[in-house]
């Protein structure tokens, strides 16, 4: 263990963290998901674009995986699942700022609604999430 300490700093140092970086995605993308599901599943998925994140959020943890075991999926599937991941939180932004302008008294109650509506800045957790896979993609190879 002692060994492995500074190895890791050595590349955090010199920003080798693809398979690391890799990898959080993917449980971030999990334990997103599966938060996501149980709001949306709260709200009776009203919506039908309600199960994108829902669905890609699996298909992330799985690039993650990818990206965490090869070099090449590191490079093709995980920066496209990512992408996917990113427009669909951007999405999400705009269709939950959508759902608090359309509650009684809309953005002129926006101390009310913002609290009471759909959660404005959760999808953009989900865009962190989608960025941390593009990130994980440029970055070098750990050794």
């Amino acid at each position: 263990m002692g060994a492995r300490l500074p190895r890791a700093a050595h590349d955090v140092r010199h920003g080798r963290l693809e398979r690391s970086l890799s990898l959080l995605m993917s449980g971030g993308a999990l334990v997103t998901a599966a938060e996501i599901y149980l709001e949306h599943d709260r709200a009776s998925f009203g919506n039908r674009m309600m199960w994108w994140p829902v669905i890609l959020g699996p298909l992330a943890a799985g690039a993650g995986v990818a990206g965490f075991t090869s070099e090449r999926a590191a490079h093709t599937v995980l920066p496209a699942m990512s992408a996917a991941v990113v427009a669909n939180g951007l999405q999400g932004t705009y269709l939950h700022a959508r759902g608090i302008a359309r509650k009684p008294g809309g953005w002129a109650m926006a101390r009310y609604n913002v609290e009471m509506g759909p959660p404005l800045f959760a999808p953009l957790l989900v865009t962190m999430v989608g960025g941390m896979g593009l990130l994980a993609s440029v970055l070098r190879r750990e050794r």
